[in-house]
């Protein structure tokens, strides 16, 4: 939580103040009222005592003021709200060790599959692009509300070759979200999705570029898909790389993800979809604590007209 005039805050010191006011009053009552019987007759003076439903009304007010003063200084939170000017680039793998079987019915086909998910589970308004890498980088389609295109121009590009560059597939990306217009002098929020399988053998830096990303300001969600036992059907060997692509999430300010099977990188991905496309919005809740402040009120005056016939 955080407060537009923070300075007004000070006036919570006026709440100790009372409590400390209220204890001298309560002992002074209590010193007249043994002046006025003594301790062996009071309860025939007085046979019905209120104890706690005494101090009841005064806590209730003093709730009150303290919430009254925190809405003086406009109190807001953060809460997550659809970004529906975001910019998503989904950047994904096809090289060669896609081919693996270790995720049925292939690697390549249950990102494709998984990749469809995502564009179908992100908000309609979100642009999303696409990017495809082997051992070099392809831009298939900037950002587009258009679902139907981007899918088929992903399924035309996904064909597995080569190595795997994902720092000039990261670079390539960056490249596509610095191009988009930007709004009264801002760029809109923006994120990448990065699906790969390997460990990067051509091309840039990859943390190099995941630093980069967290210049500008664009987490880079990462998924990491296959197994240990992934082979080629040349026999070839292909696990997965987790470490780096963990390394370029955690240094570009974005998350981390593995899924072994089809099953899994399908929920990963509809994890993904809520998360980029929300950001973070201040809201101001002033009127909450104002709203609060009155309930208390309201509840600490009933509660003594109901026991004492008063309001104070």
């Amino acid at each position: 939580m955080s407060f537009q005039a923070p300075l007004l805050l000070l006036g919570l010191i006026l709440v100790p103040l009372g409590l400390a006011a209220y204890a001298i009053a309560e002992r002074r009552r209590r010193r007249a009222q043994d002046a006025f019987a003594a301790p062996g007759v009071a309860p025939s003076v007085i046979p019905r005592a209120p104890r706690w439903r005494r101090h009841a009304p005064p806590l209730l007010a003093g709730l009150a003021l303290t919430a009254l003063l925190v809405a003086l200084a406009r109190p807001q939170v953060s809460v997550a709200v659809p970004a529906e000017q975001a910019t998503i680039v989904l950047t994904m793998d096809h090289s060669g060790s896609m081919q693996a079987t270790d995720v049925a019915p292939s690697r390549i086909a249950a990102t494709r599959a998984a990749g469809e998910a995502f564009l179908e589970n992100v908000p309609r308004r979100v642009r999303v692009g696409g990017v495809v890498f082997d051992h070099r980088a392809e831009a298939v389609m900037s950002p587009t509300t258009d679902r139907a295109a981007l899918r088929d121009a992903l399924r035309a590009a996904m064909r597995p070759s080569g190595g795997t560059a994902i720092g000039d597939a990261l670079a390539t990306s960056l490249a596509m979200l610095r191009a988009q217009p930007s709004t009264e002098g801002e760029r809109p929020p923006g994120a990448i999705v990065l699906l790969s399988d390997g460990e990067s053998t051509r091309g840039r830096d990859p943390l190099a570029q995941a630093d980069a990303a967290r210049r500008m300001g664009v987490p880079v969600y990462t998924v990491t898909l296959g197994t240990d036992a992934g082979t080629l059907p040349s026999g070839e060997r292909v696990p997965p790389d987790p470490t780096t692509l963990r390394a370029i999430a955690e240094r570009s300010g974005g998350e981390a993800f593995t899924a072994e099977g089809a099953e899994g990188l399908r929920v990963v991905y509809e994890r993904l979809a809520s998360q980029v496309a929300v950001r973070e919005e201040p809201r101001e809740v002033t009127a909450a604590f104002a709203g609060g402040a009155l309930v208390l009120i309201a509840l600490g005056g009933a509660l003594s007209l109901g026991w004492f016939r008063r309001l104070v």
